[in-house]
């Protein structure tokens, strides 16, 4: 125990400080555009990325992983805010970490096992696609001025490390070049131009609605929304995180942490939030790992907003769009242009579709859900193949089965039998087949009880015993008076 409190918090202190601090000041404007987005004062996000950070910092279950207020969050609560008000979105996210909390007992963590490789592929492209698309408003018909200030950026970025790495890049290059937008009094666009920052802490608050059924069927489609998409968005950038670092996390653990900090942060003024790949890579990439970055990210966020807000507001966000593109490319899985070569058809569609989707509906967890369905669709197409081949003998007609027999397979099997024999012996050997469900034990019924009704009599063989138990327990035309044996 001891050893692991160290490992996640003191193995890395100049590392992990660093980068927090990094973090921070990435977090300020997406917090201040994401409140923009959903229909609220800018201090809403800002309070949600500074409880979220600070409490996940101690339960969450993936160390150097940031979470604060997302985009895709922060478009499913506009219709709320909207049509009833920001108090009804303070419950809203108070209901959203109830669900998380009761998804995380009920280690919803291991679904993760069930989202293919080619899903995770699209996801990481999409979000890739999305960071970058996202900086395009803050440089595209700008001045030169601003596209000098990206090009620098990234250029420090990029260039720094191989001659000096004591100190994070991103943070030399907002630290240098915001000083030189103030002291050169240069026209850029900053963070100040998104919204207004109010120096203040957050205060504990119980939303001002009325506790009744009604506000609940209100508040409870949202919520639970909010929490589907929170927790895909969160365990899937803490499995990202893992490769990343080579390290596991605790995905229950994540998603019962993401439920108490949202639970949380409703009561303190705040919108529900979920990890963020593009903090979490900001965070990895400037050489935070342990718990100590998350929390420094949180505090230090509120330090800027308390204490230096007057400088923070100056900061140029052409700085801030080239760390964000350097994050998109480090993002994005280039070797996915030659896996589309390599990888089957069907994953590499997968794969597109999950990023078309993606994209287009700005929505993560969307594009993960089509994606995992059709990887289904196409995993049962495949396992759908069933043959049957005919040897017939003086003494009886044998039915040789192959393959996997269930819903997607029933009715192919009973196609592939002739009803063409009276008064014969009729054997369905199943030695190199599996029964899987009730759909395949009705297809089994069917051709049995053809076969009876030309006058022959049928014998099941080669089950093996979980096969033979449905059987027995589903199949009518189980009778041993009737066949001539069940092996």
């Amino acid at each position: 125990m001891v050893e692991q409190i160290k490992k996640d918090w003191f193995s890395n202190i100049r590392g992990d400080v660093l980068a927090g601090i990094v973090v921070a000041l990435a977090l300020i404007p997406e917090a201040i555009a994401f409140s923009i987005i959903a229909g609220v004062d800018p201090m809403v996000g800002l309070y949600a990325s500074f409880c979220i950070a600070v409490i996940l910092a101690f339960i969450g279950g993936r160390p150097g992983m940031i979470s604060a207020a997302t985009g895709a969050m922060a478009l499913l609560m506009v219709p709320l805010v909207k049509d009833h008000g920001v108090q009804y979105l303070l419950a809203a996210t108070i209901l959203t970490g109830v669900i998380q909390l009761l998804f995380g007992i009920a280690k919803v963590g291991k679904l993760m096992k069930f989202i293919p490789r080619a899903v995770m592929i699209g996801f990481v492209n999409a979000l890739a696609i999305l960071i970058f698309m996202a900086q395009v408003p803050h440089f595209l018909g700008s001045s030169v001025l601003t596209y000098i200030f990206v090009a620098v950026t990234l250029l420090i970025v990029y260039m720094l490390p191989r001659f000096f790495k004591v100190i994070p890049a991103p943070l030399i290059a907002i630290v240098v070049l915001t000083a030189a937008a103030i002291f050169g009094s240069l026209n850029l666009k900053t963070v100040g131009d998104l919204g207004i920052i109010t120096q203040s802490l957050p205060q504990f608050l119980i939303p001002d609605i009325p506790l009744t059924w009604e506000t609940l069927k209100i508040i409870f489609p949202y919520s639970i929304s909010l929490a589907i998409v929170g927790l895909v968005e969160s365990l899937l950038t803490a499995s990202i995180v893992d490769d990343m670092t080579g390290t596991d996390s605790e995905k229950n653990k994540e998603a019962r942490g993401q439920g108490i900090a949202n639970m949380v942060t409703g009561f303190f003024g705040g919108m529900a939030g979920c990890a963020m790949i593009g903090q979490s890579v900001i965070n990895i990439k400037s050489g935070g790992r342990g718990r100590l970055s998350t929390l420094v990210a949180g505090v230090f966020l509120m330090f800027l907003i308390l204490v230096l807000g007057n400088i923070v507001v100056q900061i140029p966000m052409s700085v801030l769009a080239g760390i964000m593109i350097m994050v998109a490319i480090g993002t994005f899985e280039w070797s996915s242009f030659s896996y589309l070569r390599k990888a089957p058809k069907s994953d590499a569609l997968v794969m597109i579709v999950t990023v078309v989707i993606v994209v287009m509906t700005d929505n993560l967890a969307i594009g993960v859900i089509g994606g995992v369905i059709l990887s289904m669709i196409f995993f049962a197409t495949r396992l759908s193949k069933v043959s049957v081949q005919r040897i017939s003998t003086q003494t009886n007609i044998t039915f040789e089965v192959s393959g996997q027999l269930f819903f997607a397979s029933a009715e192919s099997f009973v196609q592939a039998f002739a009803f063409d024999v009276s008064d014969a012996d009729i054997v369905i050997d199943f030695s190199n087949a599996h029964i899987w469900d009730d759909s395949a034990v009705g297809a089994v019924d069917k051709v049995v009880l053809k076969y009876r009704q030309k006058l022959n009599r049928v014998a099941i063989i080669g089950l093996n015993t979980s096969s033979e138990k449905l059987i027995h327990r589903l199949a009518v035309c189980h009778d041993p008076n009737a066949s001539l044996k069940l092996h």
